[in-house]
């Protein structure tokens, strides 16, 4: 026996490997979509901070005695509250509270009362980027006064603070990735791997040994859909591994069957050699009974060549080659032992010009059988009539009797091997080949009526050899 290719990947490439990167990615992705609109809340209240240190420091100095308020001080306010200016704007008065002795040049200015987010947001990625300007904020007072506080600062403390802001949400975020992948892949494995792959491990092992019992799967108790499948899988191979045995049983059978038709075939051709000679006999008694046992003989050679015919282990592929299908049906009736009083009429309907692709022989024995049949039903005398048409890219040949029709026993099991027989003392084969014939052509044979007024056979074959399959 061949090693068996393995069936199941490392757990490295299998399906938990691949979502726990999944599910890191779609982490990371979701704490992007969080990241933005919080990095441009973390500068929106850093800097709304220094606004309020800004309006402490001025409330602090209003508090001082003017005089009082050197030089010192000043630069002590400033470095506390990392501003390089500060100013406030009550009504229609402008007042500088605080200034380093040189002004600073302003690169850029920013008006936080009423921003939209996405200014908010994009003002927030230039911090990031650029980080070293002098940065001109107006912003309302925190106590909700009227007018507003102006401050000038420099960009490095914030972008450093947004630097280390954005470094602690990229490792919190790894973290958190990495927890919520790791008990997706845990929970993935226990739930759904793990029985998976006993599944899988199980239709191998009962692939390489179907007869061995312990490679059937034992039904699973849960009540998920994996449980289901468990469930079914073990089922099927109940169901697969009873029709094994049995077919092995029937394959051993069929070919005692083959060997005992062999040699039953050649006894009755030596009885039909010795029916021959007794035809000559002029014993009335004997002349009587001849006809009875060359036909009983018969009968007996036609069941045996179709059980051998049956028994091989496939029918052979068609040889299509194209041919006029009128002069074919004609052959067949040469070939169908009509009733010699002439009560049964053959109709060939088939028009001169229509040309098919097929195997001509097969062809030839499926509508032989089907003739045969529809003479055997006309005990009292009818017509046979055989039809045909192309029809959407199918060709349809009908075979078509005026017997009594088939009795509902015979059109149950109509196709089935030694089941559907359509007449007494048959064993059902000859419809079974032929449609086993037709289909080989990838078309069908079926039942397309039988009642009082008849019996109609219908052959559909794809027209051409590249046609549909039905």
């Amino acid at each position: 026996m061949k090693p068996s290719r393995r069936l199941l990947p490392p757990l490295a490439w299998g399906l938990s490997a691949r979502l726990l990167v999944l599910t890191m990615a779609f982490v990371m992705l979701s704490e992007v979509l969080i990241y933005v609109p919080s990095i441009a809340r973390f500068r929106l209240v850093y800097l709304e901070s220094r606004i309020n240190a800004a309006h402490l420091a001025s409330l602090a100095l209003q508090s001082l005695p003017e005089d009082t308020v050197d030089h010192d001080l000043e630069r002590e306010l400033l470095r506390s509250t990392e501003l390089r200016m500060m100013a406030l704007k009550r009504k229609m008065t402008r007042t500088l509270v605080l200034s380093e002795d040189m002004p600073p040049t302003m690169d850029v200015s920013f008006d936080l009362r009423g921003a939209p987010p996405l200014m908010l947001i994009m003002h927030a990625f230039e911090a990031l980027w650029r980080g070293d300007r002098v940065i001109h904020v107006v912003g309302d007072f925190p106590d909700g006064s009227d007018g507003f506080l102006e401050i000038i600062m420099d960009e490095k403390p914030l972008h450093d603070a947004m630097v280390a802001y954005s470094t602690n949400i990229l490792q919190l975020s790894i973290v958190i990735s990495l927890l919520t992948a790791g008990l997706v892949y845990l929970s993935l494995h226990v739930l759904f791997v793990r029985p998976m792959r006993r599944i899988t491990s199980s239709m191998e092992a009962f692939r390489n040994a179907p007869e061995d019992a312990a490679s059937v799967i034992e039904p699973s108790e849960r009540g998920d859909e994996v449980g289901a499948a468990q469930r079914e899988l073990a089922r099927m191979q109940h169901e697969l591994r009873n029709a094994l045995q049995q077919k092995t049983h029937l394959a051993a059978l069929g070919a005692a069957v083959s060997k005992i038709n062999h040699d039953l075939r050649n006894v009755l051709s030596t009885a039909h050699l010795a029916s021959d000679r007794l035809t000559s006999s002029e014993d009335p008694g004997v002349k009587r009974a001849m006809p009875t046992l060359v036909r009983a003989i018969d009968h007996a050679i036609a069941i045996c060549t179709e059980t051998l015919d049956f028994a091989k282990a496939e029918m052979p592929a068609p040889s299509r080659e194209r041919f006029h299908l009128a002069p074919l049906v004609d052959d067949v009736a040469q070939h169908v032992e009509l009733s010699g009083n002439g009560r049964v009429v053959w109709h060939n309907r088939i028009a001169g010009g229509l040309e098919i692709e097929a195997d001509r022989e097969q062809l030839f024995r499926v509508l032989l059988n089907l003739g045969r049949n529809a003479v055997d039903a006309l005990e009292h005398g009818g017509e046979v009539s055989i039809a045909a048409a192309r029809e959407n890219g199918w060709i349809k040949i009908d075979v078509s009797d005026t017997g009594p029709g088939l009795p509902e026993r015979a059109r149950a099991h109509l196709f089935e091997p030694f089941s559907g027989s359509v007449k007494s003392g048959g064993v059902g084969l000859g419809l079974a080949i032929a449609r086993e014939l037709v289909r080989g052509h990838g078309g069908d044979l079926q039942l397309l009526r039988s009642d009082a007024t008849g019996t109609t056979f219908r052959i559909s074959l794809p027209d051409g050899a590249g046609g549909q399959h039905h």
